[in-house]
């Protein structure tokens, strides 16, 4: 295994951009079907005015160099190259932090949430609050390598991110996750629990199950009431489709733009807690900066082995090795989470309205990291 650590920059050819646009220019739609609003998938007005500014309002060129101005590397650690953003705090004595991001989701997630740790003092925080930041691609996402065979699983990629933080020369760290995350953060401490400090996880926890109603008390069944109610877990179940068929659908969003974008809309508004549009919730440019990456770097179908690798769906359980921390308890409950973590941080008035809460909010998740991870800087 090669040690190397190579600077990475991206420089996507342009070839690649025209053929984006030209496809954009040529597509077929398709018409409505009976219904209202979102009730048969993602409207056609809607979508038609989300392509047309992607294809003449969107400008890869300036997302391309705002990510540039994060220091890039690949390296090699299980036989696969490994993407990752590596951002030293101005603060010598800054805590390392790593972060895992979620599905649909890539790096991008994080833009808008690093500078807000690497360098509190620039925000209006406590520079003794500061972290030096790694966010590593997970493999089959964006310019990570992806898994070669079957068998791939999230404790693999929990061990690759010890080993990268090793490498790194990090002896004592932090860990963070959501969605996807939430499943390799707590793998990370598994794999190394004398170095991790904490596992933070952005929700996730304590999620209740059917076999839980019978022991429940009133406030708990409200909430497993409330979150049977939400689109996130009514919508289009994409752990069943992509455990199905993962090769077939890809053939359609790696061939047709609008239809990858239709299909990261119907996600991403899903994953929604409030009554509004994702754009109104998420930056626009930020949303296409992360389908765009999917497709210049065709990992819609590599990007979904965490479903075709499962039997079945199981919300995350996390771990014991360390303390663990959430960013938002409800509709999780903690007496469930506590079956399988040591809780130390369970607040339950985070703002947020979007499962992707670092791209909505980065400023209250910055803040809540430091509040969880202060006691245990040491």
């Amino acid at each position: 295994m090669s040690a190397e650590i190579r600077p990475f920059r991206i420089d996507i050819p342009q070839a690649d951009l025209d053929d984006l646009n030209d496809r954009l220019a040529r597509a077929r739609r398709p018409r409505q079907l009976p219904g209202e609003g979102w009730s048969r998938g993602v409207p056609p007005a809607y979508l038609k005015n989300l392509a047309d500014y992607w294809r003449t309002g969107f400008d890869w060129r300036r997302a391309e160099a705002r990510m540039n101005e994060f220091p890039q590397f690949l390296t090699e650690i299980d036989g696969l190259d490994i993407h990752f953003l590596h951002v030293r705090s101005p603060e010598p004595d800054a805590l390392p932090l790593i972060l895992t991001h979620g599905w649909p989701n890539s790096f991008v997630e994080f833009l808008d949430l690093i500078g807000h740790l690497t360098d509190p003092r620039a925000h209006g925080g406590d520079p003794a609050q500061a972290f030096h930041v790694v966010v590593p691609s997970v493999p089959g996402f964006g310019f990570s390598a992806p898994p070669p065979t079957t068998g791939w699983n999230v404790a693999r990629v929990g061990g690759l991110w010890a080993d990268l933080m090793r490498r790194l020369g990090y002896e004592r760290y932090g860990v963070q996750g959501g969605d996807l995350g939430a499943y390799v953060a707590p793998e990370v401490a598994k794999a190394a629990p004398d170095q991790v400090v904490g596992v933070y996880v952005i929700s996730g926890l304590g999620f209740p199950t059917e076999a839980d109603i019978p022991d429940m008390n009133e406030d708990e069944r409200a909430a497993f009431a409330f979150m049977q109610n939400q689109d996130w877990m009514s919508g289009v179940d994409h752990h069943a489709l992509l455990r199905a068929a993962p090769q077939t659908f890809a053939y359609a969003w790696h061939d047709s733009p609008v239809g990858a974008l239709a299909w990261m809309a119907q996600k991403f508004n899903e994953f929604s807690m409030a009554d509004k549009l994702p754009e109104e919730i998420l930056d626009r440019d930020l949303l296409l900066t992360n389908l765009t990456l999917y497709w210049l770097t065709d990992t819609f179908g590599s990007s979904s082995w965490p479903m075709y690798e499962s039997t079945e769906f199981a919300w995350p359980e996390g771990q014991k090795a360390v303390p663990t921390g959430v960013y938002n308890g409800p509709p999780g409950i903690r007496r469930l989470a506590e079956r399988h973590n040591t809780i130390a941080h369970w607040p339950e008035g985070n703002p947020g309205s979007h499962h992707f809460v670092a791209m909505e909010l980065p400023g209250s998740v910055a803040a809540d990291l430091r509040v969880f991870f202060g006691p245990l800087r040491g």
